[in-house]
């Protein structure tokens, strides 16, 4: 898979019609894109240990992985959760963000660290264990992206769908956190989930 960054440059470019990524405001405004929410994973901690007993976000470490190319869009979610939450952020080397070399960091610093989305359905090995990240709860965010120009009923007609009936309910909790330059951060809620964000259709100031 693509990283997000870079699905989401594709669509801009016209090399593609749609993409399923993360992707911040700030990418939308700059490229004419429009994002509607396709689904989200609350993100939880890996820890050594036995214990399965939720944790603070502030108490949760973030790996930045110095390979920007592949997790841009990764170390800018995390690097926002650690200044909004007071998490620890730790640089790692290219690609310890996922797999093994993430398992080895977790035993390695000792502290609960929060998985990659791309990690979610990753088995826990036996000698670690899942937490919940709690006060708040973390989401990352999967937006279906194409041009705010679409010209073509087709493709318009194929988001619709496809995010007609997506729930936010989860993202909706106050104790819900999402950066704050996730298009799905503070959103009002809709008759159905699939609102669109886009330059056009800006969340109030105030509910920010």
């Amino acid at each position: 898979m693509l990283p997000s960054h870079t699905q989401a440059a594709r669509v801009a470019d016209g090399s593609l019609d749609l993409a399923i990524c993360w992707v911040p405001r700030s990418t939308l405004i700059d490229d004419h894109l429009e994002a509607r929410l396709l689904g989200s994973d609350r993100l939880y901690a890996i820890s050594t240990g036995t214990a399965t007993t939720p944790i603070r976000a502030r108490d949760a470490t973030l790996l930045i992985d110095a390979d920007e190319t592949s997790w841009s869009s990764w170390n800018r979610w995390a690097k926002s959760m650690a200044a909004e939450t007071g998490a620890h952020a730790v640089d790692v080397p290219e690609g310890g963000s996922t797999g093994q070399a993430f398992f080895d960091h977790v035993r390695r610093l000792g502290r609960p660290l929060v998985n990659n989305p791309k990690g979610q359905t990753a088995a826990v090995p036996p000698d670690l264990v899942a937490r919940p990240i709690q006060r708040p709860a973390v989401y990352w965010t999967w937006s279906l992206v194409s041009r705010r120009d679409e010209p073509r009923a087709a493709v318009r007609a194929l988001v619709e769908a496809l995010t007609r009936s997506v729930d936010r309910l989860c993202l909706e909790d106050p104790n819900a956190w999402l950066p704050a330059d996730d298009p799905h951060r503070a959103m009002p809620s809709a008759d159905a989930g699939g609102t669109a964000w886009s330059p056009t259709a800006r969340p109030s100031p105030t509910a920010e």
